[in-house]
C-alpha cells in the first residue's frame, strides 16, 4: 500500500513541481559530472600502463626463457662435441689395430663423420650465441621499459589516489542526493531524464533559458515557447536538441 501511495503522489505532483525536482536532480548531477571530469583520464591512464606493464613483463619472461633454452642447446652442443671427440679417438685407437684396408677405411669414414658433426655443432653454437646476445639486449631495453612504467604507474596510481580521497566523501554524498532526487520524480520522467543525459556530450538533460536561448544547444527560443515556459504549465523540450527547458528563476528552493 505504502508503494501504491508513494507511486500516486509522484503522480500528483504539479508541472511546476516535476520541473523543480528535475530541475534539482540535473543540478546534482551535473556536480557528480565535474568531479568526475576533474579526475578525468586518470582511471583510463591507470589501467592502459597496468595492461602495457603486464604485456611487457609477460615479452621479459618469454625472451629470458629463450636466452635459457638457446643456453640449454649451446650445453648439448658441447656434450655432443666431447662425445664426438671421444669417438675420434675411440676410432683412431681402432685404426691402429686393423687387419685390413677395408677396416682402415670404415673407420676413417666414422672419424670424417664425426668431425662433421664437430664442425656443425660449433657453427650451431656461434649462431646461438649471436642470438642470445641480441636476445639479451631485448631484454636489458625490456627491463629498462618495465622499470619506467612502473615508475609512470606509481606516479599515476598516487594523483589518481589523490584525487579520489579529495572527492570521494563529496561524490558519496551527491551520489545519495541524485538517487533520493529520483524518487521524488516518477520513473517515466527519470527514464526520459536519463535518456537525454546519456546522449547529451555535457550531461545536460534539463537547461534554462538563457538570453532568449536553450542553454543546451544555444537555439533562439520563439517568445510563445518563453512564455508557456515561464508558466510551468506543461513540460517543455528544446525543438532542436530535445533537452527539457525550465525557467531557473522560479525553480529555486
Amino acid at each position: 500500500m505504502a508503494k501504491e501511495k508513494s507511486v500516486a503522489e509522484k503522480n500528483e505532483l504539479s508541472v511546476e513541481e516535476k520541473l523543480r525536482a528535475l530541475y534539482n536532480l540535473q543540478q546534482v548531477d551535473s556536480k557528480i559530472d565535474k568531479i568526475r571530469t576533474v579526475r578525468g583520464e586518470l582511471p583510463l591512464e591507470v589501467a592502459d600502463l597496468e595492461d602495457e606493464l603486464a604485456g611487457l613483463e609477460t615479452r621479459f619472461q618469454n625472451i629470458k626463457a629463450e636466452v635459457d633454452a638457446l643456453e640449454e642447446s649451446i650445453n648439448d652442443k658441447k656434450n655432443l662435441i666431447k662425445d664426438s671427440l671421444t669417438a675420434i679417438k675411440k676410432y683412431e685407437t681402432q685404426q691402429d689395430k686393423v687387419r685390413n684396408n677395408r677396416e682402415f677405411e670404415s673407420l676413417s669414414k666414422e672419424i670424417e663423420f664425426q668431425n662433421l658433426e664437430i664442425q656443425l655443432a660449433e657453427k650451431r653454437i656461434k649462431e646461438y650465441k649471436a642470438a642470445i646476445i641480441t636476445k639479451s639486449e631485448l631484454v636489458t631495453e625490456t627491463e629498462a621499459n618495465i622499470e619506467e612504467r612502473r615508475k609512470d604507474l606509481t606516479i599515476k596510481k598516487k594523483d589518481l589516489e589523490e584525487i579520489i580521497a579529495e572527492t570521494q566523501k563529496e561524490e558519496e554524498d551527491l551520489i545519495a542526493q541524485s538517487q533520493a532526487a529520483e524518487k521524488k520524480i516518477e520513473a517515466r520522467l527519470v527514464n526520459a531524464y536519463k535518456r537525454i543525459r546519456s546522449n547529451s556530450r555535457n550531461g545536460l538533460a534539463v537547461v534554462t533559458v538563457e538570453r532568449d536561448s536553450c542553454g543546451g544547444c544555444f537555439n533562439k527560443i520563439p517568445p510563445q515557447t518563453q512564455l508557456d515556459i515561464r508558466t510551468h504549465k506543461k513540460i517543455i523540450v528544446c525543438e532542436h536538441c530535445g533537452r527539457v527547458l525550465v525557467d531557473a528563476g522560479h525553480l529555486h528552493g
